[in-house]
């Protein structure tokens, strides 16, 4: 514990010899909420990106046409009545 404490250079408070767990966890406590909180608010938003990406690729392909139309050709038999008449 005091090598961790150490490290992130925990200074005891005024009045006490060591750092105590107490003050050292409760910080900790808030860090690592506010980490969870920013962490979550990321996630959704790279998710909602994600999203409209798919989006929109999702209609650049629906419009494009998987298939061709072709004009009709005037050459069955309703077309030859109709023209001789």
């Amino acid at each position: 514990f005091l090598e961790t404490t150490a490290y992130f250079c925990m200074k005891p408070k005024m009045g006490e010899k060591e750092v105590s767990p107490h003050s050292f966890f409760s910080i900790w406590h808030e860090f690592s909420s506010d980490f969870k909180d920013f962490w979550k608010k990321e996630n959704k938003l790279i998710l909602q990106e994600r999203v409209k990406e798919a989006e929109e690729v999702c209609r650049q392909k629906k419009g494009k046409s998987l298939y061709n139309i072709r004009p009709k050709h005037d050459s069955g038999i309703v077309s030859k009545i109709c023209s001789s008449a």
